[in-house]
């Protein structure tokens, strides 16, 4: 008989990489594991995922189903496109004698003889096999056969420690349908993974992956995203900027347009976010995009993320301003993502925004700030996991754009959340009237990287692209919508 390993960091992956991320390196060897969830949660596809693994690594695994058959194991696979090959798959299932009037017991109770029945076949096949990973599926069919608590948490113990004994890493699935609120296993496990799901009032569920307890392991604490997509189980991992500080010098992005570059001390650094904030209209997003095009013509990446206009509007548009992003894009130098809150997570996003900066955007710009709060159904947290993104493309050296729309047109405007105390840098775009036309103006209200202008300048959209015009030295009450003229001369 093996001995069991000592070591708490001798790990084995459990076959998706973002949740060997969440679990500080994947699962100690040889201990007994919990995964819970509600059905149709996933537990299956991670069990398999885990099994796959250890096949792939030449391990013998074991898949021991108390509910579902081979065929249906092997239907889940292949759906998912996975090999099961390598992987043993043990059915411990009632016989359909069971519906036999005449098959039925008369002076024992049924589980006192078919426990004891699926205990020798469960350890018939690991005496059999001596399998290095076994998923036993699942612990509600066990609690239920097993009649009271104690019963149950001693039937656990005995097999947490058989398994032990032989060396081999236990995954036991549970999905909390026999008694609600039990804490058995547990107490019992080295380490319990819960799944959650949460309904949407539109869209897709979002689904949330915890580690409850893991002993002599610092994990991920906190909520983690995860998604069900053809191939298994994508976990993201919660973004914590402070794991990956970075010090660097900081240089500046210039936007190509000298009057406004005058106005912003020079242009934009690097690792700062600036926040646009202006009414619908104004020229928010083609000002980030003017960004984008410079940094693309100078051969370096960018990307883009859309929440309310599409890909095709976006490159017909800029095309129409004289701004054509196809070469860049063609060119592989731009990543426009066409973002739907109704179906991406928080953490779905966050990663793809994260990914983008990893893989050398140096500008990435969000458009808009308002979409992205109608993709988090906990809008209260939307400022922290905002707040970890930017920190985290910060010490990157990317530069990242905000696009804020404020509801109304002139005067007293207003947004759905204020995050310009936490961007580098707030850009402001207002209409006004002057002399019976609509006129638009820009102003710097805040910089952090250099000094900067503090006056506000004639701002214009036309064939050939953005216009930052003269100081508009004889307007008083612009921000107001309405100015009135300090000099009847002023042209």
């Amino acid at each position: 008989m093996t001995a069991q390993n000592s070591l708490t960091n001798a790990f084995v992956s459990i076959g998706i990489p973002g949740l060997d991320n969440v679990l500080g390196g994947g699962l100690t060897k040889e201990r007994l594991y919990l995964l819970e969830g509600d059905p149709g949660s996933g537990k299956t596809t991670i069990a398999l995922q885990f099994l796959i693994e250890g096949a792939k690594r030449g391990e013998t695994v074991l898949y021991i189903t108390l509910a579902e058959n081979e065929i249906e194991l092997r239907a889940v696979a292949d759906a998912h496109g996975l090999s099961m090959e390598g992987v043993h798959v043990h059915e411990v299932i009632p016989e359909e004698s069971l519906l036999d009037p005449s098959e039925q017991y008369t002076v024992l109770h049924p589980s006192e003889v078919e426990l004891g029945e699926t205990n020798v076949l469960i350890l018939k096949m690991i005496e059999k096999l001596h399998p290095d990973r076994v998923v036993l599926d699942s612990l509600s069919e066990l609690q239920l056969l097993s009649g009271s608590a104690l019963r149950y948490r001693r039937h656990v113990l005995a097999l947490k420690q058989y398994f032990a004994k032989r060396a081999c890493t236990a995954l036991l699935l549970d999905d909390k349908t026999a008694v609600r609120g039990d804490q058995q296993v547990r107490s019992i496990a080295h380490g319990v993974i819960t799944l959650q799901q949460t309904d949407s009032e539109y869209g897709a569920e979002r689904r949330i992956v915890r580690i409850l307890k893991y002993r002599g392991v610092a994990f991920r604490r906190g909520p983690h995203d995860y998604t069900i997509v053809t191939g298994g189980i994508v976990v993201y991992p919660r973004i914590v900027a402070a794991e990956s500080r970075e010090l660097a010098r900081r240089v500046q992005f210039p936007s190509g347009i000298s009057q406004f570059d005058s106005l912003l001390g020079g242009g934009i650094e690097e690792g700062s976010s600036t926040l646009i904030s202006g009414p619908p209209g104004t020229g928010k997003s083609t000002l980030a995009i003017q960004f984008v095009k410079a940094i693309t013509d100078a051969g370096q990446k960018a990307s883009i993320f859309l929440f309310e206009e599409s890909f095709n509007t976006l490159l017909n548009r800029c095309i129409g301003i004289g701004m054509d992003l196809r070469p860049s894009y063609e060119a592989g130098l731009l990543e426009v993502h066409q973002i739907d809150p109704a179906e991406m997570s928080p953490g779905e996003f966050t990663h793809a925004v994260c990914n983008a900066a990893d893989s050398g955007a140096k500008i990435i710009v969000i458009d808009s700030l308002n979409g992205y709060l109608n993709a988090m159904p906990e809008a209260g947290f939307l400022t922290t996991h905002l707040h970890e993104v930017l920190r985290y493309l910060g010490q990157r050296g990317v530069a990242t754009f905000l696009i804020g729309v404020q509801q109304g047109i002139v005067g007293a405007m207003t947004t759905g959340i204020d995050v310009s105390y936490m961007a580098d840098n707030v850009l402001i775009l207002r209409y006004f009237e002057a002399r019976g036309s609509v006129e638009k103006a820009i102003s710097v209200f805040k910089k952090r990287g250099s000094a900067h202008e503090t006056t506000l300048r004639r701002f214009n959209i036309t064939k050939t692209g953005i216009e930052v015009g003269s100081v508009l030295d004889n307007f008083q009450g612009i921000l107001t919508g309405v100015p009135t003229f300090l000099n009847e001369d002023e042209g």
